[in-house]
C-alpha cells in the first residue's frame, strides 16, 4: 500500500510539473511561431496543448513500464500468479484514453469555429480570389479590378507571389478548375482545400512581415510538387502601393484596346 501511494504522488507530481511549469507565453511553440496571423493565434495553444497531454500520457505509460520492469521482474521459477477480470482496470483503461480523446475533440471544435468563421464582404478589408489548377495557382485581387492584370497566374517554373497586407482582414474565396488542391501555408497553420465546382471561403489577419512558402498538400497530378507559391506580408501602404500597380496595368491595357 505504501508503495503504491508514493507511485501515485511520484505519477502526479510529474503531470503537474509539466503542466503548471510553464506560463503560456513560456511554452515554445514546437515549430510554429506565435502571433504570426490571426490563425496561429487560435491553433498554437491546441497544437501546445496535444502535445503536453501526449507527454503527460507518454511519461506515465513510460513510469507504468518501468514500475513492472523493476518491481515485479521474475524472481524465480515459480508460475506466475494469473489474474483475470479485473472489472476497474478495464473500466479504467476504457474511460481514461475516451475523456483525453473527449478533451481534445472539445477543444478542437472550439478553435475551429473561430478558425473557419467568415464575415460579410463588408467587414473584411480585402477579398482575393484563390484559384489552384493543375499545376499553379492564380491569385486576383478583387479591389483591382475585373481586367487580367488584376490576377496573379504562376507556373510550374515559376511560382507566383501573393501579397497580403500587414494586420488587415482578408478574405480568400477558394476554387479549383480542374482537381482536389490545397491552398496551404504551413507558418500561418492554415490550409483549405480547393474543390472543383465548390467555393470555400477563409479568413484571416497576417500580423508579422515577411516572406512565408506556400505549396498544394494534395496530390493532384504528376507535377504536384512544383505547385508552390510565396507569400510576402507587407505594410498597408506598400500593399495599396502594389494594388495601384495593378490598376495602372489595366489601364494601360485599356489604352492598348482603345487604340487598337
Amino acid at each position: 500500500m505504501r508503495l503504491s501511494k508514493v507511485k501515485t504522488v511520484v505519477l502526479g507530481s510529474l503531470a503537474a510539473l509539466l503542466v503548471t511549469s510553464c506560463s503560456a507565453d513560456e511554452i515554445p511553440g514546437l515549430g510554429f511561431e506565435k502571433g504570426i496571423t490571426s490563425v496561429n493565434d487560435q491553433s498554437l495553444s491546441l497544437w501546445q496543448g496535444a502535445w503536453i497531454a501526449a507527454a503527460v500520457v507518454g511519461l506515465i505509460t513510460l513510469a507504468l513500464i518501468m514500475w513492472t520492469v523493476v518491481f515485479h521482474r521474475k524472481k524465480d521459477d515459480a508460475f506466475p500468479k494469473q489474474t483475470h477480470e479485473n472489472n476497474f482496470i478495464e473500466i479504467t483503461f476504457t474511460i481514461i484514453p475516451f475523456l483525453i480523446v473527449a478533451v481534445l475533440f472539445y477543444f478542437t471544435a472550439v478553435k475551429e469555429k473561430e478558425i473557419v468563421k467568415v464575415s460579410p464582404d463588408s467587414q473584411v478589408s480585402h477579398i482575393i480570389d484563390v484559384n489552384g489548377f493543375q499545376w499553379s495557382w492564380q491569385f486576383t485581387y478583387k479591389e483591382a479590378g475585373d481586367f487580367p492584370a488584376a490576377s496573379v497566374t504562376g507556373t510550374p517554373a515559376q511560382a507566383p507571389t501573393l501579397y497580403l497586407p500587414q494586420g488587415e482582414k482578408v478574405k480568400f474565396t477558394i476554387n479549383s478548375n480542374d482537381v482536389v488542391h490545397g491552398f496551404w501555408i504551413p507558418a500561418f497553420m492554415i490550409q483549405m482545400q480547393n474543390l472543383p465546382g465548390v467555393e470555400n471561403q477563409l479568413e484571416f489577419t497576417a500580423n508579422k512581415i515577411g516572406s512565408y512558402p506556400g505549396r498544394c498538400n494534395i496530390l493532384c497530378g504528376r507535377n504536384h510538387s512544383q505547385m508552390l507559391f510565396n507569400v510576402e506580408v507587407i505594410s498597408p501602404s506598400a500593399y495599396a502601393a502594389y494594388i495601384q500597380s495593378l490598376r495602372d496595368l489595366n489601364q494601360i491595357e485599356l489604352d492598348k484596346a482603345g487604340n487598337a
